[in-house]
């Protein structure tokens, strides 16, 4: 019980960051002719942010469904990334059953919480961080579906940036206790940054750009900073 409190705890920036964005995407669906309670039932089945942003824009423009499937896979491919990492750090108890039930809330902010939690990852922790992320991503696509007409633009905008905020809140603490991670997160803005400005190379999507990101600069740190398991540190004590 103690494991799933202190995952509630840690995932509550997250559900407070998910909230503000779901937000503006229950506006934006209803924007786009989805009533409200079908804006609320894409996010019930789904939590993904740039997908669901995607998915609507693609159902406004009566899109097919192959072109629906190609945009939810190139946008959400580097969430398999981030399962197939994760499932290398939850503890024994952790079986095939629940990794597919919890799987559904693998996010990039949840992936970033439970990497940088020390030791393994229990399923209590993991269940405890996803649900005030759940809670705030429905209620907030809630919200905005019903009140989203009657709120000021300013407002709007501002809950729209407060995903960056709480990434950033999620990222900095790491990075300022192992210089080895703010190496390998500056790495990943110098990469992000050459994707979006360098001529070519920022015809690339946004979804694959994370992905190559992602994985060049995890490379980088496990080639540059190998993690040592228990048997090699005993064995060199």
């Amino acid at each position: 019980m103690n494991e799933f409190k202190q995952g509630i705890r840690d995932g509550c920036a997250i559900g407070i960051g998910y909230f503000s964005v779901s937000f503006t995407f229950g506006i934006a669906a209803v924007a786009s002719g989805l009533d409200w309670w079908q804006a609320l039932a894409v996010s019930f089945m789904n939590l993904t942010s740039a997908g669901q942003f995607a998915g609507i824009t693609v159902m406004a423009a009566a899109g097919s469904y192959i072109e629906m499937a190609i945009s939810q896979f190139i946008i959400n491919l580097r969430y398999a990334l981030m399962s197939i990492s994760l499932s290398q750090k939850v503890d024994k108890n952790f079986t095939a059953g629940k990794k597919m039930v919890l799987g559904f809330a693998v996010t990039d902010e949840i992936f970033a919480v439970s990497m940088s939690r020390e030791g393994e990852v229990s399923s209590q922790y993991f269940a405890g961080l996803t649900v005030l992320p759940l809670l705030g991503w429905n209620l907030g696509t809630l919200a905005g579906a019903v009140l989203g007409d009657v709120l000021p633009d300013n407002i709007v905008s501002a809950l729209g940036l407060a995903i960056y905020g709480m990434f950033i809140a999620i990222v900095v603490p790491v990075a300022k206790k192992d210089k080895h991670v703010l190496m390998i997160v500056l790495l990943a803005i110098a990469l992000s940054f050459g994707l979006y400005y360098l001529p070519g190379l920022n015809r690339i999507s946004s979804g694959f750009a994370i992905i190559i990101c992602a994985v060049i600069a995890s490379a980088v740190g496990a080639w540059l900073f190998p993690v040592q398991d228990e048997a090699e540190e005993e064995m060199e004590s």
